[in-house]
């Protein structure tokens, strides 16, 4: 395997998506910054529900005027309803969700503390279930709705001293196909995304302080390299639009090969 540089990135504009009501959870930075920011590139209006104040007010800054916010907790029920609460407001319900608010949690298990654990199963597993109920409600009255999770290649493959992380991820990949067949009937569509290891502000902390070794994982990946936040963001707003409309119940994998790749 040989490391490659990540393609120029160029917008693909989406006609069907202008207007739509967007809600993305751990919006604020990161990954989560990056979804908002390629819905608001297609015109969308925008709700953004994190955790992190001070982030929020910074995302909001440079967001478009429309674009709302709500400062909570996915974990917190009252947080996900007071944020839907808003959307309702502001715009009169919502179209697409995107579940991307979620922790980490690398720890060897025989070290996994019961309130870690919890924390794991109450940010990356209940929160995308609160918001998922709470779009449902809505979008099964209307008849119509995008719901994207964020899963992880780590729901999919399993990886030492993250159990917390693997379990929850993978539950939220099972939760994304339950519910897009439970509700397809009423028009929504329900689908996840499985990233592998993508290029972050906190990956790019990780590798500084030396927790992370960034030249074994692009040799470990095919591709030969780690992702960018534009290469998921792109993936979330495709699936959104109508260009998708024919795709539900599906975990798709964007993780540079490293799936796949079973060879020693």
């Amino acid at each position: 395997m040989t490391t490659s540089t990540a393609p120029q990135h160029t917008d693909v504009i989406y006609p069907d998506l202008e207007g739509r009501r967007v809600l993305v959870t751990g919006g604020a930075a990161g990954l989560g910054l990056a979804i908002a920011e390629a819905f608001a590139r297609q015109r969308c209006r925008l709700a953004l529900l994190d955790i992190d104040r001070d982030e929020l007010g910074r995302a909001l800054k440079a967001m478009p005027g429309d674009t709302v916010g709500h400062c909570g907790s996915v974990a917190d029920a009252d947080a996900v309803a007071a944020a839907f609460a808003r959307m309702d407001d502001a715009f009169g319900g919502v179209d697409i969700v995107v579940n991307n608010a979620g922790i980490a949690m690398n720890v060897p298990t025989l070290e996994l503390s019961l309130q870690d654990w919890q924390k794991a199963l109450d940010v990356n597993l209940t929160g995308v279930f609160l918001c998922c109920q709470a779009a449902g409600r809505r979008m099964v009255a209307q008849r119509s709705g995008v719901i994207i999770n964020l899963s992880s290649m780590y729901g999919v493959v399993a990886a030492p001293e993250r159990l917390a992380y693997c379990a929850t991820k993978s539950a939220v990949a099972m939760m994304t196909k339950e519910l897009a067949i439970e509700w397809a009937a009423h028009g929504l569509r329900v689908n996840a995304l499985a990233p592998g290891y993508v290029r972050t502000a906190l990956v790019e902390h990780l590798v500084e302080a030396q927790r992370l070794d960034e030249r074994a994982l692009a040799a470990r990946t095919p591709l030969g390299r780690l992702g960018t936040v534009e290469e998921i963001a792109d993936l979330a707003v495709f699936l959104a639009s109508d260009k998708a409309r024919y795709i539900t119940g599906q975990v798709v994998g964007i993780d540079g090969g490293w799936t796949a790749y079973g060879y020693i």
